[in-house]
This record gives structure tokens, sequence and C-alpha cells, in this order.
């Protein structure tokens, strides 16, 4: 044999396993998604997202808490509002007394050191289920939408969160949340975290159970990703660089890892988000009760593609497991 063959010598010990890497899975670099819904006391079970729960904001301390200790260090909030009068604005978004800025308020008091990111859309608040406003013939109204979108995340950050993340996929939301950040002296104050590469995915339906937000009508093929669409989602992410996000996201992830690689290339100086949505979630787990193979193996073997691909940061539901299995 060649010297150049020989490989094994380099990885025969555990620790030189490790080495391999070019990055390490950490604590980190886990951001917990979180429903948080407006009856206070919830604890309510999402049976398609195993081991997740809505929260009301009274059960934020006993649930959370625990998890501070183990290492949480961000989440991100997502609406989940049943007793509030829905219209075609979105209007009960950024409701001061809705789930969202009472949770940020909330948790601000709680756990100071905590980051508090919160998803930026109007699919939960609005009595169409769509992502922005609407034209009379049920297509996207871009303008007010953008506007709107960038109303909800100016009064998220003036509540407290330190970073908003806009997932509605609107042409140039960027560009104008920064703006009213900026206009607002919340510029320097807030994380602006773009779903950049958001693909109109086969993967959301747990998603859509938990938060309620299915369209009434249509789907969001028009403003989500085409998922065969490299281009597209290669444009959209320069073009969000350019407007303004401090961070870029790819959702969904397991799928989309050849698109993490090219984010990686096109924002080098950029952290990088991808998100392992709620069905890929739920895929590992079902392959695991059917005895495919072991949860925890395939939770690592996941999530350490995507960080092999380019992300820094990865929402997940496994980051309370996280937070335990990183102890060893």
């Amino acid at each position: 044999m060649d010297i150049s063959s020989i490989l094994q010598g380099g990885y025969q010990h555990p620790l030189s396993r490790s080495w391999q890497g070019r990055r390490q899975l950490t604590k980190s670099m886990f951001m917990y998604p979180i429903f948080i819904t407006d009856d206070p006391e919830a604890s309510v079970v999402i049976p398609t997202l195993p081991g997740q729960r809505r929260w009301g904001v009274n059960k934020l301390e006993s649930f959370i808490g625990p998890l501070v200790q183990k290492g949480l260090k961000s989440v991100i909030l997502f609406g989940v509002p049943f007793n509030c009068e829905k219209d075609g604005c979105g209007t009960p978004a950024d409701d001061p007394c809705g789930p969202v800025i009472q949770a940020i308020k909330k948790l601000r008091v709680l756990f100071p050191s905590l980051y508090i990111a919160c998803d930026v859309c109007l699919c939960e608040y609005t009595s169409h289920g769509h992502c922005g406003l609407l034209n009379d013939d049920g297509t996207i109204n871009t303008q007010p939408s953008v506007q709107r979108l960038a109303e909800v995340a100016v009064n998220y950050a003036k509540a407290g969160a330190h970073c908003v993340a806009p997932s509605d996929m609107m042409d140039g939301r960027i560009k104008a949340i920064k703006r009213a950040l900026i206009d607002a002296n919340l510029g320097s104050k807030c994380t602006l975290m773009s779903y950049s590469a958001k693909f109109a995915s086969a993967l959301y339906g747990p998603f859509r159970d938990a938060a309620g937000s299915a369209p009434s009508f249509g789907d969001r093929k028009c403003y989500q990703l085409p998922p065969t669409a490299k281009g597209l989602a290669r444009r959209a992410i320069q073009r969000d660089v350019v407007e303004g996000a401090d961070i870029i996201m790819v959702k969904p992830a397991l799928p989309y890892l050849d698109i993490i690689s090219d984010a990686a290339e096109l924002a080098p100086d950029h952290p990088l988000a991808c998100y392992q949505v709620s069905g890929e979630f739920a895929m590992v787990h079902a392959g695991a009760t059917a005895g495919v193979y072991d949860l925890k193996t395939m939770a690592f073997e996941t999530t350490e593609s995507m960080v092999r691909a380019g992300a820094t940061l990865i929402l997940s539901y496994f980051t309370p497991d996280f937070l335990d299995w990183l102890e060893t």
C-alpha cells in the first residue's frame, strides 16, 4: 500500500476522530423553537411533535428554568393565538397583551441571560392564514405586507426581543425591517435573522398543526421557494445580505444541505442558521420508534451534517435533548 493510502491511523481513537471535524456541536449552537399560546396556564401536548407543547406565559418559568440550568442559550418564539379576533392585516400579531410580547417581557425578567428571538410572520394572525396581506383576487399585496411585517418586528424589538426573524418570504422585507429598526433607534440593539432560503416544503405539517397556521385556501408556493430552485435560493441569500440581514437562514435543513453549503460560500462573513423543521424532527422520531435506528445516533448524524455543510446555528426541537447529550 502507498503511504498516502493509509487514513485510518488518523481516526482510530475517539479523540482523534473528533479532530476530523472542522467544527463541533456545542450547546450554544442550538436555538429552541417554542410555541406560546394565549391561555396563560396552557401546557398542551402537540401530538405530531413528540415531546413538544404549546405553553402559556405562566408556565414558562417551570418549563424554561431547568433548560437554562442545563445550558440553554437561546429560544425563538412562535405565537399561537386561539382567543383573538383575526383579520386580514394580522392585527393581533403585535398586540401588547398577546402571547409573544407577554412572553418576551416575562422571559427577560426571569432569565436575563437568555437570548430571545421572535419569528415575524402574519400567518398565525390573519383570518386567511397567509403570510401577508392580500389583494382582492387572493394574491399577495407585497408593499403593505412588508410595512406590516416591519411594524410587528419593531414592536417585538421594543418589547425586548434580542432578535427578529421574518419567515414570511415577502420580497423586500429585510430592507424594510432594517430601516424600521434603525428609525426606531433599535438598529444596533436588535439582530435581524432572515429566513432567506425558505422552501415550499412538505415538512411543515406538524408545525402547522402546532401553530394553527395552515392557509384557509391555496398554498404558499408563490412566495416560498420551489424545492428545485437552487438559483433562486442563491439570489435570495445574496439579496438579504445586501438588504441588511445579520444572520442568514436556510429552511428546511436536511433536504437542503447543498443550499446551506452555498450560503456559507455566498455569505462567508455572516452567521449561518438552519431550521431542522417539524417534519424532519418527526421523521427522526418515527424511524427510531420503528426500530430503524437509535434516536440519539440519528439526531447527532443529522445535525452534524448541517454543521458540516456550514451551519453555525441550528433551530431544532431536539435542543432539550442535546442539552443532555452534549454533557457527555
